[in-house]
């Protein structure tokens, strides 16, 4: 992204009240995954990570691939048809709203996100579907995002919903992760489900090393073992296979999991059902 689209934005881009001189979650992931949609100080961290963690973009499409992966089962074959996407991030190739359409038409989507920018990408997207809608709120403050105008406006939370923290739970700060994530699940009815992918820690030195280079430049970042991600799903069922490595998550093409590349062991994957 260039630095100045007036041409897009109008008189005055970026507004005053953006601050583009610092990286944040949306840009950063949208510049690993080589889109538009970021600044300087984006790429550089996205640069920084790339030279530093082996596989830090391959872990970032591998992410993109599950969450791909993920709807598609919601809304396919568990019959989902409601989605809030917390952390969602700039627009990019089959976003959750792509995938859940194309199964069901009807299919009601709300993506949330702290960055203003993604609230001001996401409504020039969306101004013509009346089943996706996109507002700025910090997911840490349930209250605020569960009583969005946007949010019950369009979602019906006396039936099942997809909640959805893909890519966002590494984000959550150790002394806030459990109250946070357990609220979610508390206001959701039986037969919804939580679908999470996290920076995971199995020991391998780059994990946490992603972990720090995400907290030195994002003040955000800590990667959880396979048994504390699992934890956040409290006593929701685990569907097949359970927490495992984004690329294990039902791939769609056969993956050796005795030879996961670098890029594969950087995060996991889970889906969870409440009980009927």
């Amino acid at each position: 992204m260039t630095e100045d689209r007036d041409d897009q934005h109008g008189a005055q881009w970026p507004p005053p009240s953006m601050d583009f001189s610092k990286p944040t979650i949306a840009r950063a992931y949208d510049a690993l995954l080589g889109g538009k949609d970021n600044y300087a100080a984006d790429r550089e961290l996205a640069e920084y990570a790339t030279q530093n963690i082996p596989g830090i973009k391959e872990s970032a499409w591998e992410n993109r691939k599950v969450l791909v992966r993920g709807v598609r089962y919601l809304a396919a074959e568990a019959g989902i048809d409601q989605f809030l996407d917390l952390g969602s991030g700039l627009p990019t190739v089959q976003n959750t709203h792509e995938v859940a359409q194309t199964h069901n038409p009807d299919a009601r989507v709300v993506y949330v996100d702290i960055d203003p920018l993604v609230t001001v990408h996401g409504q020039a997207l969306l101004a013509e579907n009346d089943n996706t809608k996109v507002f700025t709120a910090d997911v840490r403050d349930p209250a605020a995002v569960l009583g969005h105008p946007e949010a019950h406006g369009l979602l019906d939370f006396d039936r099942p919903v997809a909640l959805m923290l893909v890519g966002m739970l590494h984000y959550l700060s150790p002394d806030v992760a459990d109250s946070v994530v357990s609220t979610y699940r508390d206001a959701l009815a039986p037969g919804s489900c939580l679908f999470l992918t996290s920076l995971v820690d199995t020991g391998l030195p780059a994990q946490q090393e992603l972990a720090r280079i995400t907290r030195e430049s994002l003040e955000e970042g800590w990667a959880r073992t396979p048994d504390e991600i699992e934890y956040h799903f409290g006593d929701f069922d685990l569907i097949e296979p359970g927490v495992s490595y984004t690329a294990l998550w039902r791939p769609d093409e056969l993956v050796d999991a005795n030879n996961l590349a670098p890029g594969e062991q950087l995060g996991m994957a889970g889906i969870g059902f409440k009980k009927k």
